[in-house]
């Protein structure tokens, strides 16, 4: 299904520290769940593979793994996870499904991870209340996580992430059922509202903030790929408010998957 290999990052030393870092599905006991493994880069090969993290209720289907990897500047490891289709999963803190999970370069926790010691959630969950996050990206000048993710039928969001917070998939979004049929209201107390929901849905996939000299213009903007319209996606950002949208390239290259600064920019 959705499943496979979802991502690949390099650690924030690399070449001097060689590690290479995979989210995937990985299989086992009930069906699959997103895992984290990194292995050393010697030459054209991967050595010494070790598993990092998985989620540990594997269940079977074929939707909503995520999974993106991004490091920030205290070289902390972000990883996105999808509630695997099982919505009631994304509101259970000790479940990292359906979160945005915290983990030092070796997989080990943050001692200021917001449920590090495990009594009030997952010690990995860093926020929660996430349905199927496909993109994430480190603003270039705050260094905070944006990250965007699917709704159901409509109500795709961008989300600013905050530490411990709870985004409200399920009991709240602007998506409807499929078919027809409210889920539950756009917004409501204790939840943390999008940054930019999107509705229609465009279906995101990738995210970048835009760092290049080529076009200088776009410096600090935020660009999507979209899988439904087949398009590139650009907000204009004031601050950490979205002010503006532009769309690039529909149906041109078919359904864009990823998307980053190029090295000519």
């Amino acid at each position: 299904g959705q499943g496979g290999l979802l991502d690949v990052a390099l650690h924030p030393g690399f070449p001097a520290e060689p590690w290479v870092y995979l989210s995937y599905a990985r299989a086992g006991e009930g069906g699959a769940g997103t895992a984290v493994s990194r292995g050393r880069l010697e030459g054209a090969r991967l050595t010494g593979l070790e598993l990092l993290f998985e989620l540990p209720e594997k269940t079977s289907g074929g939707r909503h793994f995520g999974s993106r990897l991004a490091f920030d500047r205290e070289g902390y490891l972000f990883v996105t996870v999808g509630e695997r289709g099982q919505r009631e999963r994304a509101q259970d803190p000790f479940d990292p499904a359906g979160s945005v999970l915290r983990l030092q370069a070796d997989g080990g926790i943050p001692a200021d991870n917001p449920f590090a010691d495990g009594k009030q959630g997952h010690p990995a969950v860093y926020s929660f209340g996430h349905r199927n996050p496909q993109g994430m990206a480190l603003h270039p000048e705050t260094g905070r996580i944006w990250v965007q993710e699917h709704g159901p039928q409509g109500g795709d969001e961008i989300n600013l992430i905050e530490k411990g917070a709870n985004y409200g998939w399920p009991e709240v979004t602007h998506g409807e059922e499929y078919g027809g049929g409210r889920i539950g209201p756009a917004s409501a107390p204790g939840f943390v509202d999008p940054k930019h929901p999107w509705t229609p849905s465009i279906a995101p996939s990738g995210l970048a903030f835009y760092s290049g000299e080529a076009f200088p213009q776009w410096r600090g903007d935020l660009f999507n790929g979209a899988l439904k319209f087949a398009l590139v996606s650009r907000l204009e950002l004031e601050g950490e408010r979205v002010v503006g949208e532009e769309r690039f390239l529909e149906g041109a290259y078919g359904r864009i998957r990823d998307i980053e600064n190029g090295p000519d920019g």
